[in-house]
């Protein structure tokens, strides 16, 4: 099935499918091999509006020159965050999955001077410390993805006085909002230790449309969505 065949039926089939797939890590990178093909066409179905959001609040907040700054992106997928960054003027990208497939859409797209395959949170997060203007992680973390250890990872690869961008979606279940909880107290934990300084939190109400809805349900509904925060935080220079 081409990409301008897809319906928003056919993407409520695909995370079926990715409600059955069980916990174990190397499964779950399967699912999304096979999915990689259509998975931009899909969550733009679904109204996935957390890349859009995540480069907005950073661009908002960067002060430096986009052609100049060297962007890590993890859990970059097929590329869709640097493909909107690329509009802004940044240049530089390194890229990190653990998807084989969508690695192989990220190449595609011709803007990542590196992509690295590595299971977040199993494998080390292949990155220089250090090094990075700008530290993206759209959509990787939450219950049944990347665990809370990751974030120090990312922070470890910023450089001094850069930024480090996160999502998260508000998944349903005590897991996920205890996932939540604990990703929220890691953050503050790291401020407290003085790794880095909270810029800001973006929250939305409309971070993706929920796939288990009714499809006939009015779209203006914020029931109609599942909602997300975009947090912000700036590597300490000391």
């Amino acid at each position: 099935m081409s990409d301008s065949s897809r319906t928003v039926e056919d993407v409520r089939v695909v995370l079926q499918t990715y409600k059955s797939v069980g916990p174990c890590a190397k499964d779950l990178v399967k699912f999304y091999d096979t999915w990689a093909e259509t998975y931009d066409k899909d969550l733009t179905l679904m109204s996935y509006r957390a890349p859009h959001l995540a480069v907005t609040f950073l661009s908002e907040n960067f002060t430096g020159t986009p052609e100049e700054a060297l962007v890590l992106d993890v859990a970059c997928g097929t590329g869709w965050v640097a493909k909107l960054m690329v509009e802004l003027g940044f240049r530089r990208f390194v890229g990190v999955d653990g998807s084989k497939g969508m690695l192989d859409q990220a190449a595609e797209s011709g803007l990542y001077q590196d992509l690295n395959q590595a299971l977040l949170g199993s494998d080390p997060l292949p990155a220089q410390p250090g090094v990075f203007d700008v530290v993206m992680m759209v959509g990787g973390l939450g219950f049944g993805f990347a665990p809370i250890s990751v974030v120090r990872e990312l922070c470890l690869a910023t450089k001094p006085g850069g930024l480090v961008c996160l999502t998260i979606g508000d998944q349903t279940g005590r897991p996920a909002a205890e996932f939540r909880e604990d990703l929220w107290r890691e953050l503050q934990l790291m401020e407290e230790e003085g790794l880095w300084s909270r810029v800001g939190i973006r929250l939305t109400d409309r971070y993706r449309e929920n796939p288990h809805v009714n499809p006939e349900r009015d779209e203006d509904d914020v029931q109609h969505y599942i909602s997300g925060s975009v947090y912000l935080f700036k590597k300490s220079s000391n």
